[in-house]
């Protein structure tokens, strides 16, 4: 039957297009071809020209042209290609901020100085404090490595070593900081400076004792083993070219780990072929441009924005002080991602590639996250994979809960931005411990209340706003401490 009334309708269609073609019954046979066509849904679809439009020549059988289907925007479309509006987007970023900077020029004048950053530095040319205790810094790394060659040989017990490497890694917090809160002379900036070398040498060394701990207890444990098999690779021929404890306890090997961009420690890491000289240029390059950079910003776009916000605060102006938060959100986001690719994958790479040394991975796709424990996983991947090795790892083996591990984990990060930001401008007021320990609370919100992509747009938000926050908190207090109670004693 199907098959009996296709046939019968193509008879017809062609019976109509012959009597169309002679002249004879035209409206009626058109009106026809074009029912049983409707019915029969066989009508062939338009011809595509090489361009892949409709063939303008075959218009005749243009007799449909809708078809079921969703609009693009609609979730069920299956359409993911935004790129066009991605491109506007960031059009619109360039544009909108060219006018802040353009604005900003206008009101302001040119406000870079190269020679106000030495000043940061230095009050007196002929003082250099924080350069200084950078150097003593080497006394404590010396004192560390002396105390595991004598573990190494037996000199000293266990216990007397741990005592020594606490007393050792305390007097490398509490002794930068004395001299940072004690001495005139040292500008809060050489003082963040030395601070962070101490803080780096630190966790350095805490991971230094860590893991020549772990070999002697290896060591001791399987001692016949060892001896076994250096019998068997001494008579079969020649070895691996690999570092064994306690031959890794040497001043070269020691050092090459103070300067190699990791903070965690071992025997024998991996090692690039060879310096690529052009790739290790352009990582130079990269870091003159953006130190430059960044400077210019600081100075010609956040100081402002800054000093205008005194007068909100000071008087209580809610809907200023918003406002300048909002204004001082982009420059300092700015400057953050700015400071995120210098470091991270400038500074730190350039060192690699002058070390050889083979591990690349300092960051990853953080700005992915759809969670804020996902970014602090991925943003310093050094720092991670230290907290990881030596905090979070051993507190779960003691028999911590996850939940206390990680807490542990946020308060000593805390600790350390507040010991960053609050010794140097001799001043406590633990805005920097809040705000590392509201990332608890705020983590479980995010991830209880956003997913996918409001995950991402809450994680960004909070890193655009809570930041200038904080800039803000800090800036003011340091204001009033400093200028407002010198204008009042004058």
């Amino acid at each position: 039957m199907g098959d009996r009334g296709g046939a019968g309708g193509s008879r017809r269609r062609r019976t109509g297009s012959r009597a169309l073609s002679q002249g004879s019954g035209g409206p009626v046979a058109a009106e026809e071809e074009v029912r049983d066509m409707g019915a029969g849904g066989d009508a062939p679809a338009p011809d595509k020209d090489k361009d892949g439009d409709d063939d303008v020549g075959s218009g005749h059988w243009d007799l449909r042209c809708h078809h079921l289907q969703d609009s693009l925007f609609s979730s069920d479309s299956g359409f993911s290609n935004y790129r066009g509006i991605l491109n506007w987007c960031v059009v619109m970023l360039i544009l909108s901020n060219a006018r802040l900077f353009l604005e900003n020029l206008i009101k302001y004048g040119i406000l870079v100085d190269p020679i106000q950053v030495v000043s940061l530095f230095l009050k007196d040319p002929y003082s250099w404090p924080a350069l200084c205790l950078v150097i003593v810094a080497n006394v404590f790394a010396v004192a560390a490595f002396q105390v595991e060659k004598r573990l190494a040989v037996g000199a000293l017990t266990e216990q007397a070593g741990l005592l020594l490497h606490v007393v050792n890694l305390a007097t490398i917090l509490c002794f930068p900081a004395a001299v940072a809160l004690l001495l005139k002379s040292i500008t809060p900036v050489g003082s963040v400076l030395a601070l962070m070398v101490y803080t780096i040498l630190f966790l350095k060394l805490f991971s230094y004792r860590d893991v020549n701990l772990w070999c002697r207890e290896i060591r001791a444990t399987k001692a016949k083993a060892k001896a076994a098999s250096s019998g068997r690779a001494a008579n079969g021929g020649a070895a691996h070219c690999t570092v064994s404890y306690p031959d890794n306890l040497t001043y070269r090997d020691l050092y090459y780990f103070l300067f190699a961009p990791t903070l965690c420690y071992e025997l024998n890491f991996p090692r690039s072929p060879r310096i690529r000289k052009r790739f290790l240029l352009r990582r130079l390059l990269e870091m003159l441009f953006f130190t430059q950079l960044q400077v210019g910003l600081i100075q010609q776009w956040m100081v402002p924005t800054i000093q205008n916000s005194m007068k909100p605060f000071k008087d209580m102006d809610y809907s200023r002080i918003i406002e300048r938060l909002l204004k001082l959100a982009v420059p300092n986001h700015l400057i953050w991602l700015i400071f995120f690719y210098w470091l991270f994958h400038s500074c730190l790479n350039a060192v690699a590639e002058l070390m050889q040394f083979g591990d690349r991975e300092f960051y990853r796709d953080w700005w992915n996250s759809e969670s804020v424990t996902y970014f602090w996983q991925n943003w310093n991947i050094p720092v991670h994979k230290w907290c990881s090795r030596h905090f979070y790892k051993p507190m779960l083996r003691r028999g911590s809960s996850k939940w206390v591990a990680k807490t542990g984990v946020f308060l000593a990060s805390a600790f350390f931005h507040e010991y960053l930001v609050s010794i140097p401008l001799r001043m406590f007021r633990l805005w920097a411990f809040t705000g590392m320990m509201a990332q608890i609370p705020l983590a479980w919100i995010v991830s209880r209340f956003f997913r996918g992509n409001y995950g991402n747009a809450a994680v960004w938000l909070t890193l655009i706003i809570g930041q200038p926050v904080a800039v803000l908190m800090y800036v003011h207090d340091y204001y009033v401490l400093n200028h407002e109670a010198l204008t009042a004693g004058a």
